[in-house]
């Protein structure tokens, strides 16, 4: 009996949401991918809610399903609460994510810096990862959003669309 060979991996792309919905501004991540809505984004696409489940997204990412993956995350920054950021981390050499090592990670999961360097760490490729990352304003026991960050949640499930179908970002190599 003969093993079949694999044919072509068809291009795929997770949007991961992260964060901690008993941290205020820290469930970002979480409250964006529940409103996106999968119905409208293209078939190549998966949207998942990770919260602090880090180990579970880092398996995730080493079945080589994704070649690319978007988090969604609170993110420090000097800017107001609520602006939003895009960074295309360099995933190569020495893998500094270090903008994740603010107080905005959770203690008590896996920071998204600490999932990619365990994905690379166990042998996991990813071709290509972006975040987006919302300022928080309060990141304290509650379980709501700040009004700032609140308002920034549509329009970050507006640029999540706009980054899909943008060719130059991960739409290349996609059927649309």
């Amino acid at each position: 009996m003969s093993a079949a060979c694999p044919g072509p991996r068809a291009a795929r792309t997770l949007v991961a949401g992260v964060g901690n919905i008993f941290l205020g501004d820290d469930g970002f991540g979480v409250e964006v991918v529940r409103r996106l809505d999968p119905a409208s984004l293209p078939g190549w696409v998966d949207v998942a809610d990770y919260g602090i489940r880090g180990l579970h997204l880092a398996y995730a990412l080493l079945d080589g399903r994704y070649d690319t993956v978007i988090i969604v995350d609170a993110l420090p920054s000097d800017e107001p609460p609520g602006t939003l950021t895009v960074l295309r981390p360099d995933l190569g050499g020495v893998f500094d994510l270090s903008v994740f090592d603010a107080p905005v990670a959770d203690a008590h999961g896996m920071p998204p810096d600490a999932v990619l360097r365990l994905v690379r760490d166990l042998g996991g490729e990813i071709d290509q990862v972006l975040v987006v990352g919302c300022r928080p304003a309060v990141v304290a026991e509650r379980m709501e959003l700040s009004g700032a960050v609140c308002a920034a949640v549509d329009d970050a499930v507006g640029l999540i669309g706009d980054i899909l179908r943008d060719p130059r970002l991960v739409g290349a190599g996609h059927d649309t």
